[in-house]
């Protein structure tokens, strides 16, 4: 087995990614937020120009799959008309901001976007990493992104904003939206300044840190954020209803019925959990049938699998069967991963239990991450069903 190619960079809608089933082009909706006519030409767009499938990713991000390379320029075309298209591949890839998608409508977190969204168009801002981004959790709560991937996090607490740099354990208090803004700015230009960028052009906050780099006095954080809040799950949540897809892959026909649910006035947001919000909870029970996941306790929800072979070009075996049927046999409260390759794509943090493909066999870790050392190598099928029960 070779290791598995890591890019470096994420794939947009001016620059997608080539796999195994055509062309990735990622969208991201501005403040993370679709109306249902925007919904709704995605979806004809995922139907006419690549395989009728949309991935919600854990950037809050959604992904058109199967795009042949002629069909491309049709699609953004589409985007552009849909008025979901950057200017340009390096304002589209530095636009990398995750809100926190249950916020409520006075949240500052949109002035702080927008305002972000504007600045990271500069010059100064041009050599951030692909991957570098904001996370925006401001509402003074159990953090709900706290989780989520992100280099520099403005959070909150009983006594008001904070900005902290990922791998920090406390942030630094801020009188107002413009303020985090501001200091916000002041973090990604210190991580330029200070080496935080390889010569590989890659880079994260969290790991210039715990090298050794030691921010500036007046960025050192002082206030503890508010505390995690649990995984969020599909149902009603924060006035509106949480919907879920097998592996947070939606077909076109299911966001097509998403937009029909849409109330009037209301929008939806997509999440950094395989879920989509609805801002206002459907009339009426217009979901039903349609294989959405739209209450807790779905078995797979525990289990985190990509798309594997053949639809990744470095996944090594197929996933999501084999992630099924381990979905109905796992205990309590485990969670699993089911992974290709030893990216570990759609889990990037520790798992229970994580199977990683390796030539067309399973390697199996407890407690970790797909690229951690295994406690066992080579697992068949049959073996899977001796350790987990047909």
């Amino acid at each position: 087995m070779s290791d598995p190619v890591v890019k470096g960079w994420c794939p947009g809608a001016h620059r997608p990614m080539v796999s195994g089933d055509g062309l990735l082009v990622r969208v991201r909706p501005w403040l993370g937020t679709l109306s249902d006519f925007e919904l709704r030409g995605l979806a004809e767009l995922a139907t006419q120009f690549g395989n009728g499938t949309v991935d919600a990713t854990s950037r809050a991000n959604l992904q058109i799959r199967g795009v042949a390379e002629g069909r491309l320029p049709s699609v953004l075309e589409g985007l552009d008309a849909l008025g979901l298209l950057d200017p340009d591949d390096g304002s589209e890839a530095r636009r990398n901001i995750i809100l926190d998608p249950f916020r409520a409508e006075d949240d500052p977190q949109i002035r702080i976007s927008q305002a972000l969204a504007d600045a990271l168009r500069g010059a100064e801002y041009v050599d951030l990493p692909n991957k570098f981004g904001f996370v925006l959790d401001t509402g003074c709560r159990p953090r709900v992104l706290a989780k989520v991937s992100g280099d520099i996090r403005v959070e909150s607490n009983a006594r008001g904003l904070l900005v902290r740099a990922d791998g920090a354990p406390a942030g630094r208090p801020v009188e107002d939206p413009e303020d985090a803004v501001g200091v916000a700015l002041a973090l990604a230009r210190w991580f330029l300044a200070s080496g935080g960028v390889g010569a590989d052009g890659r880079g994260r906050m969290a790991q210039h840190l715990a090298s050794g780099a030691k921010l500036p006095a007046d960025l050192i954080g002082t206030e503890m954020p508010a505390p995690e809040a649990p995984r969020p799950e599909p149902g009603p949540r924060a006035g509106g209803l949480a919907v879920g897809a097998a592996f947070g892959q939606f077909t076109a026909a299911q966001l097509t019925r998403i937009a029909d649910a849409l109330a009037p006035g209301g929008a939806l947001r997509v999440t950094p959990f395989g879920l989509l919000f609805l801002t206002e909870p459907p009339a009426h029970d217009v979901l039903s049938g349609s294989d959405l996941i739209t209450a807790p306790g779905d078995p797979l929800l525990r289990i985190a699998a990509c798309v594997g072979a053949p639809g990744c070009e470095q996944g090594e075996i197929a996933t999501r069967q084999i992630a099924r049927r381990l979905a109905t046999r796992l205990p309590g409260r485990i969670r699993a991963h089911v992974s290709g390759c030893a990216k570990g794509c759609a889990w990037p943090g520790k798992a229970d239990l994580t199977l990683v493909g390796r030539a067309g066999r399973f390697d199996l870790v407890r407690e970790g991450t797909a690229r951690d050392v295994p406690e066992r190598r080579g697992l068949s099928h049959a073996d899977l069903e001796q350790l987990f029960g047909p």
